[in-house]
């Protein structure tokens, strides 16, 4: 794969990801959506299939990574770091426009947030927040979910039959639902630096009336979060597998 094409193919599948992961909440929670208070389920099975759509299209300019922690897992386990950067910058790039997308597409509702009467916060929308604020807890949450993703993200690498059959994804996507529903209660399951960072900064540019906060002081960690659990789960696959 060449430098190009994983860049294009990080952007284009992270876009597609946060667009539809993002639109799931919106669609949940902002009033005057036909998807009104449809639930904590519902938005699991969304981000779920925001990776399906999101991996699937990128998988054959880049392999669909999505996210930093996966890219270094993987590098931790092989000890290429080459193509890090590249991974990386075009995940962030995605998120940004899959975040900008998101509000292009839900437009009306956020500018109804200018009602006084029924104005809400938004960054909800875009990234994440702990239930409740402790970040010692909120660390070790992220740590722990984002190993639950990349450990056997990489273990699959191993059954050779499901690359060959194109489902490792639809597995990972199935993987990403179950994180959401059994793991994300404590902090609504980052697992993804530029997944929350990215939108963050978006959250935070866009002019989104009475959008609140963009909440700066808890932003390192849903970043630093999945970062060590990547790697955590990079150096437990060297060393068991």
């Amino acid at each position: 794969m060449s430098n190009g094409d994983i860049f294009v193919g990080e952007i284009i599948g992270t876009a597609i990801l946060i667009l539809f992961g993002a639109g799931v909440v919106a669609a949940v929670v902002l009033n005057d959506s036909k998807a009104k208070d449809a639930g904590w389920v519902v938005i699991a099975f969304g981000w779920g299939f925001g990776v399906l759509a999101g991996a699937y299209t990128a998988a054959p300019l880049s392999g669909g990574h999505l996210n930093p922690a996966v890219t270094i897992g993987i590098a931790v386990d092989t000890g290429d770091w080459d193509k890090v950067p590249i991974y990386i910058a075009g995940q962030m790039v995605g998120a940004i426009l899959g975040a900008v997308l998101c509000w292009l597409t839900y437009f009306a509702q956020f500018q109804a947030n200018a009602d006084e009467d029924k104005a809400q916060p938004t960054l909800g929308i875009f990234s994440t927040a702990p239930a409740i604020r402790n970040p010692v807890a909120n660390l070790v949450t992220e740590i722990i979910a984002t190993m639950g993703l990349v450990l056997p993200i990489l273990a699959f690498g191993l059954t050779k039959g499901l690359g060959e059959s194109g489902t490792a994804i639809l597995i990972v996507a199935f993987l990403v639902t179950g994180i959401g529903l059994s793991l994300g209660g404590p902090t609504g399951y980052a697992i993804n630096p530029a997944r929350d960072l990215g939108p963050r900064l978006t959250h935070a540019l866009l002019p989104i009336p009475n959008k609140g906060t963009s909440d700066w002081g808890y932003a390192w960690i849903p970043v630093v979060g999945p970062l060590i659990g990547g790697a955590l789960s990079g150096l437990i696959f060297n060393a068991a597998f």
